[in-house]
């Protein structure tokens, strides 16, 4: 565990950051290499990615200062932390918002990089969560079980030291790389537009409530779940409504899906 990597003067290089930025590369070079196989053109969907990664970070800060409204109001001086605090469900519905308006002006037909992109996610999200790992935030409760992790006294970390965590960060990563191995899988044996996309939503809400459940870091909650817990409970009923809906040829109606751009997609395979 190791938050800062080195410093150059006054200068961190954080291993937060390198993992994300591992996760971001990953996620791009996938994407380029599936898009083909889809009848996707790549340029367009790079151009596409960097647009909902960007509406994924801004989504993902947002909702932090949300969540965490009274300490910045308590405290003006976190709002000069940019580069610190986010919601990864801000991110995704950030970046599911963004790639939306996108395809609806360039007239892209965003289900099926929808499709396309949700396996990247996942691999994303496995990386980031090593990252999580590495600074000591998203911390589990303390436990007696022989699966756990102590967390040595470092500079930047945010997990209590010296006691026996429950390792959510790498159950977490785990989930998110077992869900991009699935979401390929179950990628080559779909034939309908919307699954894909829809199982990812299904599959992150389900590990995330549950993993939510064994963390003990300071966080936003309404009533009984924190706030991921409940978004959760949201995004699960959505992914199932996409997923039976794109089983009845009407994902493009529930996602708000821009009209089909001539020549694209045309490899459907026949039902």
């Amino acid at each position: 565990m190791r938050p800062i990597l080195f410093s150059i003067g006054n200068l961190n290089f954080y291993s937060y950051g390198l993992m994300i930025a591992i996760g971001v590369l990953a996620a791009f070079w996938v994407m380029q290499r599936r898009a083909p196989k889809y009848g996707l053109d790549k340029d367009k969907g790079f151009n596409l990615g960097v647009c909902c990664a960007l509406c994924g970070i801004l989504g993902a800060k947002l909702l932090y200062i949300i969540v965490e409204l009274p300490a910045f109001i308590a405290n003006p001086a976190l709002w000069k932390n940019v580069g610190e605090g986010f919601v990864v469900y801000g991110g995704i519905i950030g970046g599911i918002a963004g790639g939306l308006i996108y395809c609806r002006i360039k007239k892209l037909r965003f289900v099926k990089y929808f499709d396309l992109f949700m396996p990247s996610i996942a691999l994303a999200q496995g990386f980031g969560r090593l990252g999580c790992f590495m600074a000591g935030c998203c911390y589990g409760k303390e436990t007696t079980g022989w699966f756990h992790i102590i967390f040595p006294g470092a500079e930047a970390c945010q997990a209590p030291v010296g006691v026996p965590l429950i390792p959510t960060q790498l159950i977490s990563s785990g989930a998110n790389f077992l869900h991009f191995f699935i979401l390929l899988w179950f990628a080559k044996k779909v034939k309908k537009d919307g699954q894909v996309g829809g199982m990812y939503l299904i599959l992150y809400s389900i590990g995330r409530f549950l993993i939510e459940g064994l963390r003990n870091d300071p966080r936003g909650a309404l009533g009984i779940f924190s706030t991921s817990q409940f978004i959760s409970l949201f995004t699960l009923a959505l992914g199932i409504l996409i997923f039976v809906i794109a089983g009845k040829k009407g994902t493009e109606r529930v996602l708000a899906s821009a009209s089909k751009e001539p020549g694209e997609g045309e490899k459907k395979q026949e039902d």
